[in-house]
C-alpha cells in the first residue's frame, strides 16, 4: 500500500521521510549514496610538516648540521643581548624616581608642600579670571518729563462756567504717535508688596457678618491681616470657588470668551450693563492703532443680551461696534449694582495677562483714545492708579447722608457701615489728611496698571463692597485705605532699579505733595449722549432713578 502522494512527503531533507526509511529497510527503494570527500588540511600545517621532514632529512649531513647549529647559536645570543639591555634601562629609570623610605614627618612635609603648590596654582588661576558679573537690577518704569517747550508741559484752562459739576481743569493730551512712543516697556515699581496670590476655598464658613460665597466670607481677623502690607500676601479677592475666575465661580463666563480675555495682554477697556439698565455707547476718536491693540469688553447679563438681540444690535460675532459682548451667567448677587463691581474692581483677575485697564461706567461715553489717556494720567505722572474725584463732596460722612437722602441704599445698612468705620478710626475730612485732598471718589472712571500694589488695593476695596453696602464711594477712602496709599507713594530705592525713562519725577503716585493720587478729570475723557429710557423692572417696591452724569468732552 502506497500513500506517498496523499501525504505530500518531503523529497529532500537531512532525515528523509518515514516512508522512505521503511522502503530502504524492505529493500524496495534504492538511494544513491554520496560520499563526502575528506577535508583538506590547512596549508600552514602542510608547510610545517614539509619543513620538519626537510630538517629530518638533511640534518644528519655534516655541513647542513653545522649551519643549523650556527643559526641557533646566533638567535640565542641576540636574545640574551636584548634581555640585558632591558634590565639596564630599568635600573636607570628606578634611581631617577628616587623612592626612599623616610620618617613620617618628611612625608607630611612633602604633602604640605604639594598642597601649597596646588593652592598657588588655583589662586593664580582665580586671579586671572574676572569677578562674576552681578545680576542686572530689576527693570522698572520710572517716569519721564516732557521736553521743554512742549504745549502740554504747563497747559491749563479753567473749566467752563456753564456746568458746575465740571470742577477740574481741561487737559492736554499728547498726539497719538508721541503717546505710543512713551509707552513703558517695563512695569512700575510696587512698594513693599512683590508677590500677591488669591485665596481659593471650596468649603466656606460664614463670617461674623456680611460677605458672600463669591467673596469667600473673610473673617474680621483675615480682613485686618489683609491691610498689613508685606512682601508676599494671600488675600480674598472674589472668585473663591472654582477652577479659575469665570469658571464655576459665580460670575461664570463661556470658555470661548475666557480664552479671548486671557489673550488680552496689553490694554483693556471695560464696562458693564446688568439688568438692561443702560444703553451701549460706542467709543469715539479711537485710533486704528487702538482698534488693533486694545481690547474693548462689555459685560452683560442674560436680560441685557436678550435686549441687544431683540434690537438687532448684537450679531453672531458677539460684537456691538468696538465692544465685544461678554455674557455673564450665575451672577453672585441679586443687586445689579453690586454685580457691576466685579468687573469694575477685579479686572486684574478677569484679564490676568493685561498690563493696563481703563474702566468706564456704562452711563458714560469714551471720547479720547485709551493710549492718550494712559499717557496723560499714568505714564506722564509716573503713576499706577488714577480715579476721578467726586465733583462736589470730599467727606465720606456727607457722602453717606447724600446716599440716604437719594435712596441709593437702605439707610440702616449705610448707618451700620459708617458706625463700623468710625469705631475703626474714620474721621471727617480735614486739612490734617493732606496730601489726601478728598475721601470720596466719583469712581465712574478708573485708570490703573496691573501691578501687585494696585491689585491689592482693588481687592481690599471689593471686599468692603462685598461685606457692606454696594456704594463704593463710602468704602473707598477709609483710614486703612489711606494707610495703603501711604505705602504706595515711595519711589523705588536708588540703585535698585534700572531707569527706563530717566529722569523720574519725585513720586510714583503723586504728581506733587498736594495731591493724593492722580485724579482723572472725567469730563475730559467721557461724555454722555441723550439718554433713551429702557423699560426694565427694578423691583416690586420702587423704581431706581440712577444718577447720570451729563458732560461734554473737550
Amino acid at each position: 500500500m502506497s500513500t506517498g502522494g496523499s501525504l505530500g512527503l518531503r523529497s529532500s531533507g537531512s532525515y528523509g521521510s518515514l516512508q522512505q526509511q521503511q522502503q530502504i529497510q524492505n529493500g524496495q527503494l534504492s538511494l544513491p549514496i554520496q560520499t563526502t570527500p575528506p577535508r583538506k588540511p590547512p596549508k600552514m600545517l602542510k608547510d610545517k610538516e614539509k619543513l620538519f621532514h626537510w630538517i629530518c632529512k638533511f640534518a644528519p649531513r655534516k655541513k647542513v648540521g653545522m649551519l643549523l647549529l650556527c643559526l641557533v647559536s646566533a638567535v640565542v645570543f641576540g636574545w640574551v643581548l636584548y634581555v640585558g639591555k632591558g634590565e639596564d634601562a630599568r635600573e636607570n629609570i628606578v634611581p631617577n624616581i628616587n623612592i626612599q623610605s623616610g620618617p613620617i614627618s618628611q612625608e607630611k612635609n612633602m604633602n604640605e608642600t604639594f598642597s601649597s603648590l596646588v593652592k598657588e596654582v588655583v589662586g593664580s588661576a582665580n586671579a586671572t579670571l574676572p569677578p562674576p558679573t552681578p545680576p542686572p537690577p530689576p527693570a522698572f518704569f520710572t517716569g519721564y518729563k516732557l521736553p521743554p517747550g512742549n504745549p502740554c508741559e504747563s497747559f491749563t484752562l479753567p473749566p467752563p462756567p456753564a456746568d458746575k459739576k465740571r470742577t477740574g481743569p481741561r487737559l492736554c493730551y499728547l498726539p497719538l504717535e508721541d503717546a505710543i512712543s512713551h509707552m513703558p516697556n517695563a512695569p512700575s515699581f510696587s512698594p513693599v508688596l512683590k508677590n500677591l496670590t488669591y485665596i481659593h476655598e471650596e468649603n466656606l464658613t460664614k463670617s461674623e457678618f456680611g460677605g458672600s460665597e463669591f467673596g469667600g466670607y473673610p473673617s474680621l481677623r483675615q480682613r485686618n491681616d489683609s491691610y498689613d502690607i508685606r512682601e508676599s500676601m494671600s488675600v480674598h479677592c472674589g472668585f473663591v470657588r472654582g477652577a479659575k475666575p469665570g469658571r464655576q465661580t459665580g460670575f461664570d463666563i463661556d470658555d470661548s470668551d475666557l480664552i479671548e480675555m486671557e489673550n488680552c495682554g496689553g490694554v483693556v477697556v471695560a464696562s458693564a450693563i446688568f439688568g438692561a439698565f443702560d444703553l451701549i455707547r460706542q467709543p469715539k476718536n479711537i485710533s486704528e492703532y487702538a482698534k488693533r491693540n486694545v481690547c474693548f469688553h462689555m459685560f452683560v447679563d442674560d436680560e441685557t443680551e436678550a435686549f441687544l438681540r431683540t434690537s438687532s444690535e448684537l450679531g453672531s460675532d458677539k460684537k456691538v461696534g468696538l465692544w465685544r459682548i461678554i455674557v455673564v451667567r450665575n451672577l453672585p448677587y441679586l443687586d445689579p449694582r453690586r454685580n457691576g463691581k466685579v468687573p469694575k474692581l477685579l479686572l486684574h483677575r478677569l484679564f490676568p495677562n493685561a498690563r493696563y485697564s481703563l474702566w468706564v461706567d456704562a452711563k458714560l461715553e469714551l471720547v479720547v483714545d485709551p493710549i492718550q489717556i494712559l499717557e496723560r494720567f499714568l505714564w506722564r505722572k509716573n503713576a499706577s492708579f488714577a480715579i476721578s474725584r467726586h465733583y462736589k463732596r470730599f467727606d465720606v460722612f456727607e457722602e453717606a447722608e447724600a446716599n440716604k437722602a437719594a435712596g441709593k441704599y437702605e439707610n440702616a445698612s449705610i448707618d451700620f457701615q459708617i458706625e463700623f468705620y468710625k469705631k475703626e478710626g474714620l474721621t471727617p475730612y480735614s486739612v490734617a489728611k493732606l496730601p489726601i485732598t478728598s475721601d470720596v471718589p466719583e469712581g465712574c472712571v478708573i485708570v490703573r496698571e496691573h501691578i501687585p500694589i494696585s491689585n491689592l488695593f482693588t481687592c481690599l476695596w471689593f471686599n468692603e463692597v462685598d461685606r457692606f453696602t454696594s456704594r463704593d464711594q463710602i468704602s473707598f477712602s477709609t483710614g486703612y485705605h489711606r494707610d495703603l496709599l501711604e505705602h504706595w507713594s515711595p519711589p523705588p530705592p536708588p540703585g535698585d532699579v534700572s531707569d527706563i525713562h530717566p529722569p523720574p519725577p519725585a513720586n510714583i503716585i503723586n504728581e506733587n505733595r498736594n495731591k493724593t493720587s492722580p485724579e482723572v478729570s472725567a469730563d475730559s475723557i467721557v461724555s454722555s449722549n441723550p439718554i433713551r429710557k429702557i423699560p426694565t423692572r427694578r423691583g416690586k417696591d420702587r423704581r431706581s432713578k440712577r444718577h447720570r452724569k451729563v458732560i461734554t468732552g473737550q
